[in-house]
């Protein structure tokens, strides 16, 4: 004699089989946001310093996110691996100062193919004078596919890094064009 399925039991499966497909939260990777050789070809004889802003952790139930501390040492990295300046300086001291601020990140809560967009703004100051050299707001976005990863959160990480690589690519290429 079989017994019948009742809605609790049908519940507890969907969210197991939910817990399987998603999987827990990770944030994105410092080395996910690297964006590979720029070909920039630029070098500034000055040192830089470098802020962050807008970021915020994962948390266990939150999706994935940007860390201040992760989105600076992502563009420190590319910095230094395309020589555009002589060296980073930490706090104040540089003789130009970087600020870049996430100021949107729209991510989905379910899906296939993941879509990311997101909005840095960018400002480069001459610290003698506290000039402004710079101030550019840098669109990006990214998508992933279940060819690319098959956890939900999985992708949407892979498409939050590949966002932000490609924001830091931009972002690195207009200071490049200045004449400092």
């Amino acid at each position: 004699m079989r017994r019948p399925v009742t809605r609790h039991k049908l519940f507890l499966a969907a969210s197991a089989l939910a817990v399987t497909l998603t999987g827990c939260s990770s944030p994105a990777s410092r080395e996910g946001m690297i964006p590979p050789d720029l070909a920039i070809g630029t070098y500034f004889p000055h040192s830089l310093g470098i802020q962050t802003g807008g970021g915020a952790s994962t948390g266990a139930m939150d999706t994935s996110n940007i860390s201040d501390e992760d989105l600076k040492a992502a563009i420190e990295e590319a910095v230094i691996q395309n020589k555009l300046f002589k060296s980073i300086v930490q706090g104040k001291g540089g003789d130009y100062e970087l600020s870049v601020r996430l100021t949107t990140l729209s991510k989905p809560i379910l899906g296939g193919t993941i879509s990311v967009e997101m909005e840095m703004a960018w400002s480069l100051t001459k610290a003698a004078d506290r000039s402004v050299v710079m101030r550019k707001s840098v669109k990006s976005s990214a998508s992933k596919t279940m060819g690319d990863a098959f956890a939900f959160v999985t992708r949407l990480r892979l498409a939050v890094e590949a966002a932000t690589r490609d924001n830091i690519g931009q972002g690195l290429k207009a200071i490049a064009e200045l004449k400092l």
